[in-house]
């Protein structure tokens, strides 16, 4: 993908209505701002603007001052468009024909993304006919009647479907940043970010929007124990009844609060994590494929390419030569 910025940052723009959530603005420029090359140069340029340069009310007490109009769009790597309290109004104050334009008129081969209720602009637009996507599940029923071509997910935190991206509520809008920049610039880079805004560093988009069971109380603690635990042994085989004995519970009950607190079963959490450490190794060390599986708790470099394969499309050779060192340019489409 070119860079659009003058610097040779990778330019993201984010198209703001009125109403507009204002968490949701601050998650794009918090995530991608703090993204750093080892050397500590911004990764991205980062861009606001509305269908209309001026003043642009927000969903809390105070409006935010855009500088910059559409034309802004044409310019940018990535594209962003965060929700608006208007979205879940009466109407369809989300299909506002200048704003719709708008979004037609962006290049080929930009990126777009959309947080929340941003998905109805995008689908309003037509660019998600035929693609997979998700918004709150609050409004599923309503996406669904309004936009029947698009292939709708109701459940996933967010969704990417050939640099066309959607993520649920406010909060799933940290993965989708994240999922982009750890497309663009790999694991140990997301992960930095993800410690200095102190939020979980992975949640895949398949993960549940939300939690169907009722959770336990603290007090009770649900899995923390074992996953730390499980962290500190990644690189030795692991079993179920060794993780439900750090809580002192059966494997039956261990599984069940596991999937309730974290959304996935413990087999899968241990090899999205195993991945992650595989991926930290081979960017930021020399070790062999068959130390790096070792490393990672996979055992054998087969074993290891199978899963990489699986959950990242790639071989850990290609993805080393990708992601080594952390100073490279975005994929093109992400």
């Amino acid at each position: 993908m070119p860079s659009g910025g003058d610097n040779g940052r990778h330019r993201v723009a984010v198209f703001v209505r009125n109403g507009v959530l204002s968490f949701e603005l601050g998650i794009v420029h918090r995530i991608f701002g703090q993204a750093r090359t080892t050397s500590g140069a911004a990764l991205y340029e980062v861009l606001t603007c509305a269908p209309e340069p001026g003043v642009v009310s927000t969903d809390a007490d105070f409006d935010i001052a855009v500088a910059l109009g559409p034309e802004a769009l044409s310019r940018a790597d990535t594209v962003v468009v965060p929700g608006s309290q208007l979205d879940f109004e009466p109407g369809d104050a989300f299909a506002d024909s200048s704003t719709v334009l708008a979004l037609l008129n962006i290049r080929s081969d930009t990126r777009i993304a959309s947080v929340c209720s941003g998905s109805f602009l995008l689908a309003a637009a037509g660019l998600l006919d035929g693609r997979r996507a998700t918004t709150h599940w609050r409004s599923s029923d309503r996406f669904r009647t309004l936009f029947p071509k698009v292939e709708f997910n109701p459940d996933v935190l967010y969704t990417d479907d050939d640099g066309v991206l959607t993520s649920a509520g406010a909060a799933a809008g940290i993965d989708l940043c994240l999922h982009i920049v750890r497309t663009d610039h790999g694991a140990a880079v997301a992960n930095e970010v993800a410690r200095g805004t102190v939020v979980p560093p992975h949640r895949s988009g398949g993960q549940a929007q939300y939690i169907r069971f009722p959770k336990q109380a603290p007090e009770l603690s649900l899995t923390g124990r074992a996953r730390q635990w499980a962290l500190a042994n990644l690189h030795r085989p692991l079993t179920l009844q060794e993780l439900a004995k750090q809580e002192s519970t059966s494997t039956r009950t261990f599984t069940r609060r596991f999937r309730e607190e974290i959304g996935t079963t413990p087999g899968q959490w241990l090899t999205r994590r195993r991945i992650e450490r595989a991926c930290e190794l081979l960017e930021r060390t020399t070790l062999s494929i068959d130390d790096i599986a070792n490393s990672a708790g996979f055992g054998t470099a087969g074993t290891l390419r199978l899963h990489f394969r699986s959950e990242l499309g790639v071989s850990p050779r290609t993805y080393r030569s990708t992601f080594g060192g952390n100073t490279g340019r975005p994929t093109a489409r992400g």
